[in-house]
């Protein structure tokens, strides 16, 4: 599998080192990490060539689930196989995953300090902005992956519009609505061909699960939602845990899962380890440790088990079909889910976060890190001048 001579000399100690070198250093989400793995396998080392991790990119991006963490664990994979890719791909997550759940501990403690609850309703009060950049981010792909006729058009719009009206308000029912949409694309561009692969149908049914009841039981559904059916990449994580952690099962405040978005924002690695911070507030350390290990294990099979058949995958035009459907109903969730999180903020002081960190990354362009870090400040300087909360 190696891309060429010097790629066969590397050892699983250097792809541990590597790569949770990254994991450790990789704020910003997915294109810092894509830009760290690039600089790494492709310029510094040679380790791939351009095209191959092209080809990686283009094909992760076609997975559903964090697609910067299947990026990590199939360049792994290229380089040393199976057991390259999950050493690769454990060392990419550790990092994160141990700052996400030792700030869980801090965040969530029944008497924290309070400039650490200054700190977090700052940063929680950015999180709807976030959500909105993140979407328009998204946005102009999708419409380009749509074909170019009036009626290909129409259906992006029903389909972006469906995933903000059920985030907006129905976030129970938002993986059925996404599944749909991708059906509903493979359909009309079929019209009476071949059916949809298997694969893409046997999801279907299991967006219709009854609810899992007990804790265990239901953290582990939530966070194979997250690992498996999270079509778009890290940020759809958003509107697909919320209802769940907030509504259904009471895991924690609306307040407090805008402070576990924004740890998973501000912290480096998958933008995906918010689900520890979730985890941690339903069962403790090792509910978000259990949630990591489902969230993630889906990457792990998807690339290691179907890597060998990529390129068959980016062929298939039902999956391109499906993907171009689901995908547009995800931008709409996402930005769908910027009411809810917004409806969550509780002291009027909170839109001056919301606003800085608007303005941040909507006017200016800027990064999320800093738009976080920002309205933390903003959050503790306010409470420590006696802002209520």
């Amino acid at each position: 599998m190696a891309s060429t001579n010097q790629s066969k000399t590397l050892t699983l100690g250097i792809i541990a080192r590597e790569w949770g070198r990254i994991g450790a250093i990789g704020f910003g989400g997915p294109p810092a990490h894509i830009a760290l793995f690039r600089k790494l396998c492709v310029d510094s080392k040679s380790w791939l060539t351009s095209d191959e991790f092209e080809d990686g990119i283009a094909a992760t991006n076609l997975l559903p689930g964090p697609a910067s963490t299947q990026l990590a664990i199939y360049c792994a994979w290229r380089l040393r196989g199976r057991l390259g890719a999950i050493v690769g791909g454990l060392f990419f997550i550790l990092p994160g995953l141990v700052i996400v759940l030792t700030l869980s501990a801090l965040f969530l403690a029944k008497h924290p300090p309070i400039w650490v609850l200054g700190l977090a309703a700052g940063a929680g009060a950015a999180v709807p902005a976030v959500a909105i950049s993140a979407s328009a981010g998204l946005m102009r792909g999708s419409w380009q992956r749509m074909a170019s006729n009036s009626a290909s058009k129409l259906r992006w719009v029903t389909y972006l519009a469906a995933g903000a009206a059920t985030a907006a308000s129905f976030g129970a029912f938002l993986v059925f609505v996404l599944i749909t949409c991708g059906l509903a694309e493979i359909a009309i561009r079929t019209q009476g061909g071949p059916k949809p692969p298997r694969g893409l149908s046997s999801l279907f049914p299991a967006a219709l699960l009854p609810l899992a009841t007990g804790s265990i039981a239901a953290l582990i559904w939530v966070a194979f939602k997250v690992g498996a059916l999270s079509y778009g990449g890290g940020f759809v994580i958003i509107p697909l845990m919320q209802h769940d952690a907030v509504v259904t099962y009471h895991w924690m405040s609306g307040s407090q899962f805008l402070n576990a978005v924004a740890l998973g924002q501000v912290t480096p690695g998958p933008v995906v380890q918010t689900v520890a911070a979730v985890g941690y507030a339903a069962n403790g350390i090792w509910g978000g440790l259990l949630a990591a290990a489902v969230a993630f294990s889906p990457s792990f099979i998807f690339v290691i088990a179907g890597a060998r058949h990529f390129n068959r995958l980016r062929s298939d035009h039902r999956i391109q079909a499906f993907f171009v459907g689901a995908g547009a109903a995800v931008v709409g969730a996402i930005a769908g889910s910027a009411i809810p999180l917004a409806l969550e903020l509780t002291q009027f002081w909170q839109f001056v976060p919301l606003a800085f960190a608007a303005c941040w990354l909507l006017v200016l362009g800027r990064g999320v890190v800093f738009a976080l870090i920002g309205a933390a400040i903003i959050g503790m300087v306010a409470v420590l001048a006696g802002a209520a909360l």
